[in-house]
């Protein structure tokens, strides 16, 4: 449940981190945007389940859940060490973007790896 937590941590923390993101001047139009920064890591979560499903046939499953784990710890560490708005400017929301993508992917990844092992488990108590 790690990658619950990340995104737990990034909607929890919105008022606070949205003013470093984005432009000073405008706290509500920087809160809409970095909460649809958040809501592009549901929305990319169903390519993540395909991407890393089909990783997880070819080279399986334990492979492709390491990955998930590693991109998701990944993407979380790189959020922390990101320079914000006021040092890089508009570099910063859309390498955010970029990250929130990736987290998003990882969380696909690791869902369907989680919920494909639970129809397994019930294939086999059937059988």
């Amino acid at each position: 449940m790690i990658e619950w937590y990340d995104f737990y941590i990034f909607g929890s923390l919105a008022v606070t981190i949205s003013p470093l993101f984005y432009p000073k001047g405008n706290d509500t139009l920087a809160l809409i945007a970095y909460l649809s920064t958040f809501a592009v890591g549901f929305v990319v979560r169903p390519f993540g389940a395909l991407f890393f499903g089909r990783i997880g046939d070819l080279v399986g499953r334990k492979y492709a859940f390491l990955v998930t784990l590693l991109v998701m710890g990944g993407a979380t560490a790189a959020i922390g060490f990101l320079p914000t708005y006021a040092t890089i400017g508009i570099a910063a929301p859309i390498i955010l973007l970029l990250i929130r993508v990736l987290q998003g992917l990882a969380l696909g990844g690791e869902y369907a790896d989680l919920h494909e092992r639970q129809l397994l488990e019930e294939e086999l108590a059937a059988t």
